[in-house]
């Protein structure tokens, strides 16, 4: 992991910075705060931050503005999305459009602090962010975010847009454990309509499409009681 971090925290309400900027300058990183999307994107250049926890709801720019910004301009930055808002659509799109994860408020700050590590470990191994990627493969499979398609063995999948989702979530954060609530707040959104049984039956139809043994899985592997974890070697393509 990256020895002496840098984290810009972007969000226009003060009740979160000063939470957030306290929490992590006690972990040992160097926090460097703005308050609207013009704002960060000069404390990008300045500061070079290697992760930024970028709000949605910026006045004037909004944060997804601002990582658009960021990936035309090739950043090599990590981008993790917060927002109070409770859409799946949302944050699906925020995704695509190159963010490396999202996050909803009010926010759990050790969960945050560990979703920040699991950047930070990936840009210390000198791993392409994963997030921004067009392509992403791990042997025989292959998932095109712009064409919203999966192929295994050049072959295309037969998946939901929610499994499809899902897919691509544990693509993108390899060897990572994802628990099921945490999937289920980032692909549909905390709602008394879905349990985490709407999770295990589209991690079912995930397996299924990838012909893939629980037991002996070679992309989607079950932490028993926590959740699961995407086991195969995953690579950026353009």
């Amino acid at each position: 992991m990256i020895d002496h971090p840098r984290l810009l925290i972007v969000d226009d309400e003060p009740e979160i910075r000063d939470v957030l900027a306290p929490f992590f300058e006690r972990a040992g990183y160097a926090v460097a705060l703005a308050t609207s999307g013009t704002e960060a994107l000069a404390k990008t250049e300045q500061f070079a931050p290697h992760v930024i926890v970028l709000d949605v709801l910026l006045p004037g720019m909004t944060g997804r503005e601002v990582l658009r910004h960021l990936r035309r301009r090739n950043e090599e930055v990590r981008v993790i999305m917060l927002s109070k808002v409770g859409d799946a659509i949302e944050r699906g799109v925020a995704i695509q459009e190159g963010a490396d994860d999202y996050v909803n408020k009010p926010v759990d700050l050790f969960e945050l602090k560990a979703r920040v590590e699991g950047l930070l470990r990936r840009m210390g191994r000198n791993e392409p962010s994963l997030g921004k990627a067009a392509r992403l493969r791990s042997g025989a499979l292959l998932l095109d975010r712009r064409a919203n398609r999966a192929y295994l063995d050049g072959g295309p999948l037969d998946l939901g847009p929610k499994s499809f989702a899902v897919l691509e979530y544990l693509m993108s954060h390899p060897d990572e454990l994802i628990t099921r609530e945490r999937l289920l707040n980032t692909i549909w959104g905390y709602s008394d309509e879905f349990s985490t049984r709407s999770v295990d039956n589209s991690i079912w139809e995930v397996r299924h499409a990838l012909l893939d043994n629980a037991r002996t899985p070679r992309y989607v592997k079950t932490v028993s009681g926590q959740g699961y974890r995407f086991v195969g070697e995953v690579e950026a393509l353009p």
